[in-house]
């Protein structure tokens, strides 16, 4: 049957309880052919044909121990959630009434912190007697308590309070006899656990959230790395023309126990072990090779090199910072005027030499042949055709 939300449940349970082998499919592997008649009954018979050609894959449906094992601790992580909001209702409740306990203690929800705020529910305003509550190491503060009660804290206030410390205290309960029920649920695996409990990091909750996700029964996949691609801890292959598509996404997998693993990382990265030298080995490395995109690995990363380069990693030069690139509006092209006519315009002779003047010629005509008789008939036709500036002058060579 195909998987939709929660409503596969009651079938699949009832068909499991009669002695049938029922297999759960992801919509996603059964999605229908496009351009065909999609109705409840075509449904069902294209799945029994995808099944028939083996071309779907069950998924993995835990047996009825651990699904209320599961059951167990899901709801304890959403309770647990659910106290830390209401915590956080309440630092923002004492902020807007002027009490700056958050600012003095680490932990407003501690021995000292909660019987201050009982305190304040019970009608207690004046601030040295509510600081005189802080016990232990707190009394050490006394003078900075003294002036974070200074606030305007009321019968609003009040009120509000009391409700979200009663809800806390509802949750706090809850919890406990959820916990108390999971210990009865987990004797069966207690084998399981302690193996668990055993690796660094993983403590008997984080070892709870394990089993109660994935079982027992480590048949249902062939290798570890079918268990990690399961979970969505391997990252996708897209490969497409000699290219990688992508950016190598695992997906989303199960969140409650990717909490869990990486809690137990983060545990594990902190101990004198195998896991903790390695991930404090692999990490400056990463920062070096790229110290503006470093994160925290798992401790279980096996890219990194086993031992630190020899040599200096080089470290690219910080580029200056420039303006983001904008692309130019495109506008539509401005509409151009049309043209004037023109009046066509008369030719100029070119002129071959530059106009004569008298004084220019009369000394080399002075010495010539022609005597003053010559020399006064071609000063009379020079002024006659200086007239006309644009007529040149024509002088024939002496012979």
């Amino acid at each position: 049957m195909e998987a939709t939300s929660d409503y596969w449940k009651p079938p699949f349970y009832l068909l499991e309880a009669a002695g049938f082998e029922t297999w759960l499919v992801n919509a996603k592997d059964v999605k229908h052919l496009p351009g065909r008649p999609k109705t409840d009954r075509l449904d069902a018979v294209w799945l029994c044909k995808i099944a028939e050609r083996q071309m779907i894959r069950p998924s993995f449906v835990p047996p009825e121990p651990i699904r209320r094992l599961r059951d167990l601790t899901r709801y304890r992580i959403d309770l647990v959630g659910e106290r830390g909001r209401t915590k956080n209702r309440v630092e923002k409740l004492l902020e807007d009434a002027g009490i700056k306990l958050s600012v003095v203690a680490s932990d407003i929800f501690g021995v000292s912190g909660r019987a201050m705020m009982d305190a304040l529910v019970a009608g207690e305003r004046d601030p040295g007697v509510l600081a005189d509550l802080a016990r232990t190491r707190m009394r050490t503060k006394i003078p900075m308590l003294r002036e974070a009660f200074e606030g305007r804290f009321g019968d609003h206030h009040s009120f509000l309070l009391a409700s979200m410390l009663a809800h806390i205290d509802a949750i706090d309960a809850d919890i406990t006899a959820i916990e108390d029920r999971i210990g009865q649920q987990i004797n069966p695996f207690a084998d399981a656990v302690a193996r668990l409990d055993a690796i660094p990091g993983v403590g008997a909750t984080a070892a709870q959230v394990i089993i109660a996700e994935i079982g027992v029964d480590m048949t249902r996949f062939p290798t570890a790395g079918h268990l990690s691609s399961w979970a969505r801890f391997a990252p996708g292959v897209k490969e497409s023309a000699g290219r990688s598509k992508g950016n190598g996404a695992t997906g989303h997998g199960n969140r409650y126990l990717a909490r869990a693993l990486g809690e137990a990382a983060m545990g594990a990265s902190k101990t004198d072990t195998f896991l903790g030298e390695r991930y404090r080995r692999m990490a400056p490395t990463r920062q070096e090779e790229s110290p503006g995109r470093c994160r925290t690995l798992h401790p279980g990363h096996h890219l990194a090199p086993a031992r630190p380069p020899r040599h200096r990693v080089h470290r690219p030069r910080p580029r200056p910072l420039r303006p983001p690139r904008r692309h130019p509006t495109r506008h539509p092209p401005t509409p151009q005027r049309p043209a004037r006519p023109r009046l066509p315009r008369h030719r100029q002779p070119r002129r071959i030499t530059s106009p004569a003047t008298p004084d220019s010629l009369q000394p080399r005509l002075g010495t010539s042949i022609f005597g003053l008789a010559g020399w006064n008939s071609i000063t009379a036709a020079i002024r006659h055709h200086a007239r006309d500036s644009r007529r040149p002058i024509k002088l024939l060579a002496e012979s």
